[in-house]
């Protein structure tokens, strides 16, 4: 039996116990309210009718009753008479004048049944005789049993505190049940969100479901040291790659700018740098991507012109010597308006640059880009926008739900590797910002980005 059945079958246990516990408390209570009426002399309410009977003793043809007799009636302020065989009342004791002296058989078989015109009476068969003890009116309630009415409250009181107290009982014990399950399960369940996260994992290996802790804790531990690895694997190859790359770079330029040289050769060398330098922008790539991912790049805050932040990228853009094919414009939501942010002024750059590239590089045949700067409430905003070739709705729903995915627009023929969009979002969480991508009408795509001015 694994550490999960041991523990749900433990909890199974644990409300088959509550049950048990439930119905023991139950009895108690029952017990207790049992042994309080007792106590209370509530056994001895009913009226002693027989003992009644044996004070009346007939004596030269008539019933007498001893002192005894006026004594227990008084005590119970009740009334008694006895009826002969023919329904004649031949002794009484304080019997009402309302009440016949006459019953017949009829009457008696009514009366029997616990009442006698409204008042309740108990009946005692004698060798000869029948014997009626009554009592006032709504002072006993007869119904199979005999009560006086000042219990009938403390019944029912006894009865609704009863079921309340196993309600709140009850209600108690499952709380308190889930909640040891939900004590047990959090730190778990908080667990596998950063593990889901990629964030490391410590928790404390003690309770019912320690077997799980541990192999959490030891799942964050690998994860850490994938990572880790993937991480200097990087940048173990970057750095080796650095050197040759320059070299290849170095002389691929030169054999392009040798007149000397036939121009297939000449083409050629442009060819191996062209690549040589998308390789060279590829790992530094990522190299960046890494570091934004693992918080090995510490922001270099600083207080930025976001208009000059822009137009400075814009600028580089256009000294690259993009086609004529591209239009790039710059513009401001709110012009004369000062603007500050605080943030990373490289990194920033950077995600301007690359989207500003992006658009270029998914529109082979050209489109106007808009890159506007502007602000919202304490918010920073950056907005580029092409008329371009625009994405599908899967890849735009993707996006905005913070996926990666290899290209935003329509293929060059050309393998992307999609990192500039990823490098643009973790610069973006990095500055606590926003990104959000539309489609423009009637195509193209708009990407907006809200930064906090202040961090």
């Amino acid at each position: 039996m694994n550490v999960s059945e041991r523990f749900f079958r433990r909890y199974v246990f644990s409300a088959i116990g509550i049950v048990v516990f439930f119905l023991v408390v139950n009895m108690l209570l029952i017990g207790s309210y049992l042994a309080v009426a007792y106590l209370e002399n509530v056994a001895d309410s009913n009226f002693p009718v027989e003992n009644l009977s044996n004070h009346i003793v007939l004596e030269d043809g008539q019933f007498v009753g001893d002192g005894q007799v006026t004594e227990m009636l008084n005590k119970a302020n009740a009334w008694a008479m006895i009826l002969d065989g023919d329904g004649m009342v031949v002794w009484e004791e304080k019997l009402p004048e309302e009440l016949p002296r006459h019953y017949s058989s009829m009457d008696v078989a009514m009366f029997s049944r616990w009442y006698l015109n409204d008042y309740p009476v108990n009946i005692w068969n004698r060798q000869d005789s029948l014997l009626v003890v009554g009592f006032p009116q709504e002072d006993i309630v007869n119904y199979y049993i005999s009560i006086k009415t000042q219990y009938v409250g403390p019944i029912a009181f006894g009865l609704l505190a009863a079921i309340s107290i196993n309600f709140f009982l009850m209600l108690y014990l499952f709380i308190r049940n889930a909640h040891r399950v939900e004590k047990a399960m959090v730190p778990i369940l908080n667990g596998i969100r950063h593990l889901s996260a990629g964030n490391p994992v410590c928790l404390e290996e003690s309770g019912e479901l320690a077997e799980i802790s541990a192999s959490l804790n030891k799942a964050g531990d690998y994860l850490l040291k994938k990572d880790n690895t993937r991480a200097e694997w990087i940048r173990g190859i970057s750095h080796d790659i650095r050197t040759p790359l320059s070299i290849v770079l170095g002389y691929a330029s030169e054999i392009e700018d040798t007149v000397s040289l036939p121009e297939a050769t000449r083409k050629q060398a442009g060819i191996i740098r062209r690549y040589s330098e998308k390789l060279k922008n590829l790992v530094a790539d990522l190299n960046l991507t890494t570091k934004l991912e693992y918080s090995i790049q510490p922001l270099q805050k600083q207080k930025i012109d976001p208009v000059e932040l822009a137009r400075q990228v814009v600028s580089e853009v256009l000294n690259d010597g993009i086609s004529e094919l591209y239009e790039l414009e710059l513009s401001e939501d709110n012009p004369g308006k000062n603007l500050s942010l605080v943030g990373d002024q490289a990194l920033l750059s950077r995600m301007l640059n690359n989207l500003i590239r992006n658009c270029i590089v998914h529109n082979p045949d050209g489109c106007t880009i808009q890159v506007s700067v502007g602000s919202c409430d304490a918010m920073c905003t950056f907005s580029v926008t092409d008329n371009g070739y625009g994405i599908s709705e899967p890849q735009l729903n993707a996006l905005n739900s913070g996926k990666d995915i290899s290209s935003t627009q329509k293929q060059t023929g050309e393998t992307e590797h999609g990192l500039g969009l990823k490098i643009v979002m973790q610069i973006v969480k990095a500055h606590q910002g926003i990104i959000q991508f539309a489609d423009t009408i009637p195509h193209g795509l708009s990407i907006h980005i809200s930064l906090p001015m202040k961090l």
